[in-house]
């Protein structure tokens, strides 16, 4: 049960910056929506959908606020086999989209498990390395990386590398923060130019082609390098304040593709131009800050690891889709939280920041 007590400690500052991240994000795709016909516009419901899924996260949330997280330690395999078993029900049961199979049907809803074994991770990461009182050495990391390697292979095959991908980096984040042993690391480091060309030869076709466009778009204007062109040109034409909203010439005349998806940001900055995306970049930079403040104010370790956790799954996408938006990483299909469309991964947004309001709610109760 929530108490007095428990809501004054509430992050009130992280919880404002979310909704007004969101509210942004809403009214981002309500422009990314409209496309000019004629003398008229036409608006697609991306942006009514994603208030109904923002109004849902935001329940989710509070619900997992509700429960003290220090729970979640007891249940955090049962979670995590959980959504292991959905990720599995994808390949008898998905719904293929544009050539993949990532969702689930229940008939009047389609959901990505991609996206929800990302809170089962987070949560078993953090207990698994709560227990752990030294540098992680050989034996401790092996068992870590079996149980990162074995969603990400799954959620790859689907094929999804981006989700993929920040499942193996979100962990990866927290493995480094509890630190491994110094002689384990020079190893590991000594490695990666060795594992980095064998993960080559696990990537599907498209994938790589993705891979090779980014480093020269113009060789395949029209085909795997088309969207980075376009979304450089959507940006760049923003200029220093931008064309204003539902003025953006790229995404109103449909030139620019996925729009409210993976490229949501280049909406944004075609129409707030570089004052606007400054910004938004702010923001999200107050939002990282404040779930930092969150962990160093925990009173217990598994607090802390836990909203380490949380603060990578949200810095490595932001990073990666604006990075992805202005030409400077790879397209790997990884959307812009609070402001990208998508009703799963808007879902579990919330319930991240719930699980970090969690903690900041309940750092006075005990110490440990």
């Amino acid at each position: 049960m929530i108490d007095r007590q428990m809501i004054l400690h509430i992050n009130w500052a992280m919880l404002g910056v979310v909704l007004l991240l969101f509210a942004a994000g809403v009214l981002n795709l309500y422009s990314a929506s409209a496309y000019r016909i004629g003398e008229g516009t036409t608006l697609t419901p991306f942006y009514s959908k994603q208030l109904i899924w923002g109004a849902v996260g935001f329940l989710a949330m509070l619900g997992f606020m509700l429960v003290d997280y220090r729970h979640f330690k007891a249940v955090s395999w049962y979670i995590y086999m959980f959504f292991l078993l959905l990720l599995l029900a994808v390949y008898f049961f998905g719904v293929p989209i544009y050539g993949a199979q990532r969702w689930l049907s229940l008939g009047f809803v389609s959901f990505q498990p991609s996206e929800l074994v990302k809170i089962g991770m987070v949560i078993l990461t953090a207990h698994f390395l709560s227990r752990i009182q030294h540098p992680l050495e050989l034996r401790d990391l092996l068992k870590v990386s079996a149980m990162v390697m074995v969603p990400a292979v799954l959620v790859i095959k689907q094929p999804d590398l981006g989700s993929g991908l920040i499942i193996i980096l979100l962990t990866g984040g927290i493995v480094l923060y509890h630190g491994i042993a110094k002689k384990l690391m020079k190893i590991m480091l000594a490695l990666v130019p060795v594992i980095l060309p064998l993960g080559w030869l696990f990537l599907h076709d498209y994938q790589k082609t993705r891979l090779l466009s980014f480093i020269n778009p113009a060789q395949d204007p029209l085909g795997s390098g088309y969207h980075v062109i376009q979304s450089q040109i959507a940006v760049g034409s923003g200029g220093f304040w931008g064309k204003g909203f539902m003025e953006g010439t790229q995404s109103q005349l449909r030139f620019l593709p996925e729009k409210h998806t993976d490229f949501a940001f280049a909406v944004f900055g075609e129409e707030w131009g570089f004052a606007g995306s400054v910004i938004l970049l702010l923001l999200f930079c107050v939002f990282l800050y404040q779930i930092l403040i969150v962990s160093q104010e925990a009173k217990d370790r598994f607090g802390s690891l836990l909203c380490v956790g949380v603060f990578f799954y949200f810095f490595w996408q932001i990073l990666v889709n604006m990075g992805m938006v202005l030409g400077l990483v790879p397209v790997v299909g990884i959307p812009l939280p609070f402001i990208s469309y998508g009703g799963t991964s808007a879902m579990v947004n919330f319930i991240m920041v719930g699980l970090v309001l969690n903690v900041s709610m309940r750092r006075f109760m005990f110490k440990g």
